[in-house]
């Protein structure tokens, strides 16, 4: 018997940087931010295109910019 891995194909994902401060927001847009991976100002992370990815990019947009991958 031959064990055949699955060749997962790469999704495209986001280009995320963080553009504003986040002095003076929410508590809870801080945390966001934390989760994406953002901690300073013109910082970019990539992170996969998920649903969740897409809920925490909605939350706190007015501080990031966001281009495909």
């Amino acid at each position: 018997m031959s064990t055949a891995k699955a060749v997962k194909a790469v999704s495209k994902g986001f280009i995320i940087t963080l553009q504003r401060s986040p002095i003076g927001t929410p508590q809870k847009h801080r945390r966001v931010l934390c989760g994406l991976g953002l901690r300073k100002i013109r910082q970019t992370v990539t992170r996969p295109d998920t649903l969740q990815v897409r809920g925490m990019i909605s939350k706190v947009g007015y501080l990031l910019e966001v281009r495909p991958q």
